[in-house]
């Protein structure tokens, strides 16, 4: 289903040729990868200077993802509309804006407003990086190349984000952990004012904008991320997580609803259905749950079970680092080998089996977190490049900006449940104050525990949508074969 697409302007040859390009959309990629990862080191931290509950710290990490992920698909549908590049520019300024605003925090409530903000620009900015740089080329094997610098870019940020924060905190306070993104944000400006034309009346379309499937959309999953926190909180015996269930539902269900009967749906579900599409969504779904439930277990068990300290819990996260890094020259050979198809399933099953490795085995020894972080970041370094293209190519020429949405939708909402998921269990399962320094052997157990069943449940769930993605493929694979 491959289709020439349309370019701005000539298209180039080579990276070198949209460098400027290349490098405006790889800092906002980084900044997609290193603000999560790098806040993660800092949870600890902030829970004892904010005096923050554990319900708290999840949503200092989640409030961002809701919102992004809420809000990613009517940003997606609006830069369709009235310029990819327009609407990039100004989440760009809004990000520096809101991340300047990190030096003012003094509450937990006002840092998760803030992060709320920072996720209403990320939506902005996301989808329009992958779709603008899958159209800057018109062959599969320079998208590959190009995809593969970006998610390098960003992945080295992902992998130092934790290190660097370790070692930031020995020295300053967490709060300059996200005024990092204030720079980030001018670079990627200035790359993508100057490297990127403005979209021409022809590249954009002016169909009414579908206000109540974005609601709805939004609604869905808001309300689905807030649902498990409540259960926690207010206990099953109240009314108000089963209304936030049903709110979730019910959302959902007119979602659907709508978009099958819009006359210009935000989302037209058929595209979904495409199997390299739903495919490429399920694998992509499958890395942002695991990857994102692994990172903040593995950050709290090193910290507040291990007692090491954020400098030695960065130096524990070194074997992540080093294949995120190293793992880039490997990419296009792997593909080349295995075709994207296969790649992308294999890559996600790595993704599974480390994060099996670490529910089953993590509590041992370090030597298990060290090889669970291996195969996460090996797995991953391969399904964010070829889990993307592949969508990409399943979809309509003129449909790449919400495909692109649909990729970082499906990664951002499913990151967030891995948060969520994981801190319901510990909420649920811990008693005392997670942040507290001295622990006694009853809590201990009783995290590790939580842990172990977070983990086992992440894993499950990972697996469900790796082997639906891996149906899917062979769906796709069948349906091109002669």
């Amino acid at each position: 289903m491959t289709s020439e697409v349309p370019t701005l302007g000539a298209a180039p040859q080579s990276l070198r040729g949209a460098w400027m390009a290349l490098a405006g959309l790889s800092a906002v990629f980084l900044f997609e990868m290193l603000d999560n990862s790098i806040l993660n080191v800092a949870l600890p931290t902030i829970g004892r200077d904010l005096n923050a509950s554990t319900s708290s710290l999840q949503w200092v990490t989640n409030s961002y993802a809701v919102v992004l992920g809420g809000l990613m698909l009517a940003f997606g549908a609006l830069a369709d509309r009235f310029g990819r590049r327009r609407i990039m520019l100004i989440g760009l300024a809004l990000l520096g804006l809101a991340s300047l605003a990190t030096a003012f925090v003094t509450t937990t409530e006002q840092l998760i407003a803030v992060r709320a903000v920072m996720g209403v620009a990320a939506a902005m900015t996301t989808p329009g990086s992958m779709a603008l740089a899958f159209r800057l080329y018109t062959g599969d094997d320079l998208r590959v190349r190009a995809t593969t610098l970006i998610s390098t870019v960003g992945l080295v940020g992902l992998a130092i984000g934790p290190t660097l924060g370790g070692f930031v905190l020995t020295v300053a306070p967490w709060q300059a952990l996200l005024l990092v993104n204030v720079p980030i944000a001018v670079l990627a400006l200035i790359g993508v004012r100057a490297g990127i034309a403005a979209d021409t009346e022809a590249e954009l379309h002016r169909d009414p904008v579908d206000v109540a499937g974005a609601g709805l959309a939004t609604a869905a999953i808001v309300f689905a991320l807030v649902a498990p926190t409540l259960f926690v909180e207010k206990g099953a015996g109240s009314g108000w997580p089963w209304a936030s269930a049903v709110a979730a539902l019910a959302g959902a269900a007119g979602f659907v609803v709508r978009e099958r009967s819009a006359r210009f749906p935000l989302l037209d579900l058929r595209l979904v259905a495409l199997p390299l599409v739903s495919s490429g969504l399920a694998f992509k779904a499958a890395a942002g749950l695991a990857t994102a439930g692994l990172s903040y277990l593995v950050t709290l068990q090193l910290q507040l079970q291990w007692g090491w300290s954020p400098a030695h819990a960065a130096v524990g996260l070194l074997p992540q680092v080093v294949v995120l890094i190293a793992g880039g020259a490997l990419v296009r050979p792997f593909v080349e080998w295995a075709g994207l198809e296969r790649a992308a399933w294999i890559s996600s099953a790595a993704v599974v089996s480390g994060l099996a490795v670490y529910a089953v085995l993590g509590s041992l020894a370090y030597v298990w977190i060290a090889l669970a972080l291996v195969l996460v970041a090996a797995g991953l370094r391969v399904v964010g490049v070829v889990a993307a293209v592949n969508v990409m190519r399943g979809l309509p020429q003129n449909r790449t900006t919400i495909g692109a949405a649909l990729v970082d939708t499906a990664t951002q909402v499913t990151s967030g449940v891995g948060v969520a998921i994981s801190g319901t269990f510990l909420a649920a399962l811990f008693t005392g104050a997670i942040a507290d320094p001295d622990w006694s052997a009853h809590q201990s157990g009783q995290f590790q525990h939580a842990v172990t069943i977070a983990a086992l449940t992440l894993t499950a769930l990972a697996a469900v949508l790796v082997g639906w993605g891996f149906a899917r493929g062979r769906r796709a694979a069948e349906t091109v074969s002669p």
